[in-house]
């Protein structure tokens, strides 16, 4: 795990210095795409860079939201398009079913404001929001809105991390690694509690059935 996390940061921070803030716009919108680049190296580096005197501030983050708005609009056309329509011809091979995609929907029309801003400040998920936001057909124009709002904050607080830390930027990433760990586990833990409170209802709904189709009996 060492040796990858010290190959992506060398390779983000080649980029950016060889690109300048080109490269912030291009790592963003990889990250935001469901590529794994870490904006958790990508803006606390360049703010690092701000904390050098190479880059100024407001641009760094301008183009870092931009770079993430860029890559959250692809995801989303590609889930509101070729993926909706992959999912629907071969995700039963990987166990996703048209009833699935059909909740997805269901989901997004009641909670998708939620989610997605929730989703933009949370590591893990904020790389792959998008997907399902375009899948669940959320209304582009709320979808747009509601990721900037996102990702804003985020960003802001990340380069403001690289600038005040300087020449200890890079202990930023241990930290965020732990962090991510925890909520995956998290998360992973709330879905599981989700997915058996679900199907205890339903066993005691279809038992509560079956008393009551014995007792007219």
């Amino acid at each position: 795990m060492g040796a990858i996390l010290h190959f992506i940061t060398e390779t983000v921070t080649g980029i950016i210095l060889g690109m300048g803030y080109f490269g912030i716009v291009i790592l963003m919108a990889l990250e935001s795409a469901c590529i794994p680049v870490p904006s958790e190296v990508v803006m606390p580096f360049a703010g690092y860079q701000v904390f050098k005197g190479n880059f100024s501030f407001w641009p760094v983050v301008f183009w870092g939201v931009v770079g993430q708005t860029i890559g959250s609009v692809i995801t989303y056309w590609i889930g509101s398009t070729e993926g909706r329509l992959l999912l629907e011809k071969y995700g039963k091979y990987v166990l996703i079913r048209k009833s699935h995609i059909h909740h997805a929907d269901k989901a997004f029309e009641k909670y998708g404001n939620k989610i997605v801003l929730i989703g933009r400040v949370l590591p893990i998920i904020r790389t792959f929001i998008s997907l399902p936001a375009g899948l669940a057909k959320m209304p582009f124009k709320q979808f747009l809105l509601y990721s900037v709002i996102g990702i804003i904050p985020w960003t802001i607080m990340l380069t403001l991390l690289g600038v005040n830390l300087g020449e200890n930027w890079e202990g930023i990433k241990t930290y965020f690694h732990q962090a991510d760990i925890l909520i995956a586990i998290m998360i992973l833990a709330t879905i599981i509690f989700a997915i058996r409170r679900k199907k205890l209802k339903r066993n005691r709904k279809a038992a509560h059935e079956n008393s009551g189709d014995k007792a007219k009996k």
